[in-house]
């Protein structure tokens, strides 16, 4: 049975909603940083593996950012620890709709950012494009928190 959540959104998680739904809409990340968990972890739609670290989980942010177009939120719902963002967008001439499952830490920040999106041919041309983009600091980075 699901679980529903009836609590608001804590205060500084609200504060953190509140700076992430701005820098989407601006398309300035510079303050990204100060919003993302030291453990932060990021699942994309194109690998089932996660991507742990605040510094990975800012590149892929930044990245996806930058391959998306005409990207926006169209709705939102907020509870507990966790929100729930619906957004459209388009990758090339590939129409998406997908969401971002956010969950935050006591103290407001963004610890888990799962992405999820279709079709899958749009999923796809963002991996690509993102892999494009960093595919090989990722990989490395990857190669890295394995070490770990």
């Amino acid at each position: 049975m699901p679980t529903e959540t009836t609590t608001p959104l804590g205060s500084a998680a609200r504060a953190t909603l509140a700076r992430w739904l701005a820098m989407v809409a601006s398309g300035d990340f510079g303050e990204l940083d100060t919003i993302i968990a030291a453990e932060a972890i990021y699942h994309s739609p194109v690998e089932w593996h996660p991507y742990p670290g605040h510094d990975l989980v800012c590149l892929l942010v930044r990245t996806a950012a930058g391959v998306f177009e005409d990207f926006r939120y169209e709705r939102q719902m907020a509870g507990g620890d966790s929100a729930m963002l619906e957004f459209a967008a388009h990758v090339g001439d590939i129409q998406m709709k997908g969401a971002h499952l956010i969950r935050f830490n006591a103290d407001g920040e963004i610890l888990d950012i799962d992405l999820i999106a279709r079709p899958a041919k749009g999923v796809m041309a963002l991996g690509n494009g993102v892999g494009d983009k960093i595919g090989p600091q990722v990989k490395a980075a990857l190669a890295a928190a394995s070490r770990a």
